[in-house]
């Protein structure tokens, strides 16, 4: 679709709601809704809810309450698993350690990653591949139970959603299955404070930023604050839906589909009076994946935009350009 036939999707009331449940059995009438709907979304937003889509709702549960009881640690003990170098995202990171926009300043968040276990013994961390490597797990009783049943149930979830995709791309569903193998997908739950009074120009909860991988899965409590801007610089509330997750596409689908699919700004400010928690799924390819515009996304009046580019060349200039730590 040419960009010249995009929607400005702020005259909508909210965001897309969409019905994922014939991905998740053979229902080929369903699956044709689904990525007609998937491909409207994706184009107009980048952003969009996803209900009946089959996650266990008691891992959900389970998981913001391993959240909360991790960040209610005094600092010196959260420490203890802090992020150890700009190579291996895993573990703890304080308030201001990440700056996502330079206009606002740091990001008034704490988080903790936990990404995929990678064995000391196997090649990719041998060869001292750039975010491979172990996790490094609070001590604290059952949570490291708690999240990896969250984190695996995810992934299933991630990659459904990805096939879906490639539907809406007239794409065959297990288009991106090649580029999975191995994958960088990661899960960072954040927590953050309130500023009820926080100027939006100066500070923020999390800066305005496009997501970096291919897909990303949101679970957020009812605390509200994130904030998606539209094509006109409008900034909407993406308002917590009970029963859903809010799924949005990073640069690296902009680039596989030439700047068809948006990777839309989005921000939090916490406005609540109290505290707000999220998880945030990050599915990012294997390292070496190779990003290039794909078939369907290119012709002789829409050349590819951009050249190729590893997944992990991507996500390194990323990590360098917003954390403090990476220099």
């Amino acid at each position: 679709m040419p960009d010249s036939e995009r929607t400005p999707f702020a005259a909508a009331t909210a965001l897309p709601v969409i019905d994922v449940g014939p991905l998740l059995r053979d229902d080929p009438q369903g699956l044709r809704r689904v990525a007609a709907e998937l491909r409207r979304a994706c184009i107009e937003t980048g952003f969009f809810y996803v209900a009946n889509h089959g996650f266990d709702p008691v891992l959900v549960e389970r998981l913001f309450a391993a959240s909360k009881r991790f960040f209610d640690q005094p600092l010196e003990v959260k420490r203890q698993v802090e992020m150890r170098g700009k190579d291996l995202e895993r573990g703890y990171e304080g308030i201001g350690a990440q700056v996502l926009d330079q206009s606002t300043g740091i990001d008034r968040k704490e988080s903790i990653f936990v990404g995929v276990e990678w064995p000391a013994d196997h090649p990719l961390v041998l060869a001292r591949t750039p975010h491979h490597g172990p996790n490094l797990w609070p001590n604290l009783p059952g949570w490291r139970e708690a999240v990896t049943p969250y984190f695996t149930a995810m992934e299933r979830l991630a990659r459904t959603l990805l096939s879906g995709v490639a539907l809406s791309l007239d794409l065959p569903w297990d288009q991106f299955d090649p580029c999975l193998v191995d994958h960088m997908s990661s899960l960072r739950l954040l927590h953050y404070p309130p500023h009820p009074t926080a100027d939006p120009e100066r500070e923020v909860g999390c800066g305005a930023h496009t997501d970096w991988g291919a897909l990303t899965v949101l679970a957020q409590d009812d605390a509200g604050g994130l904030e998606i801007r539209d094509a006109s610089g409008t900034w909407i509330a993406a308002t917590p839906l009970p029963g859903t997750f809010i799924v949005n596409l990073g640069d690296m689908m902009a680039r596989w589909t030439n700047d068809l699919y948006a990777s839309t700004p989005h921000r939090v400010l916490n406005r609540s009076m109290r505290d707000r928690y999220s998880a945030a799924f990050f599915f990012d390819p294997a390292f070496h994946t190779r990003v290039e515009c794909l078939p369907t996304c290119r012709s002789a009046d829409r050349p590819a935009r951009y050249p190729p580019i590893s997944s992990g060349e991507h996500l390194d200039a990323m990590y360098r350009k917003t954390y403090v730590h990476a220099g």
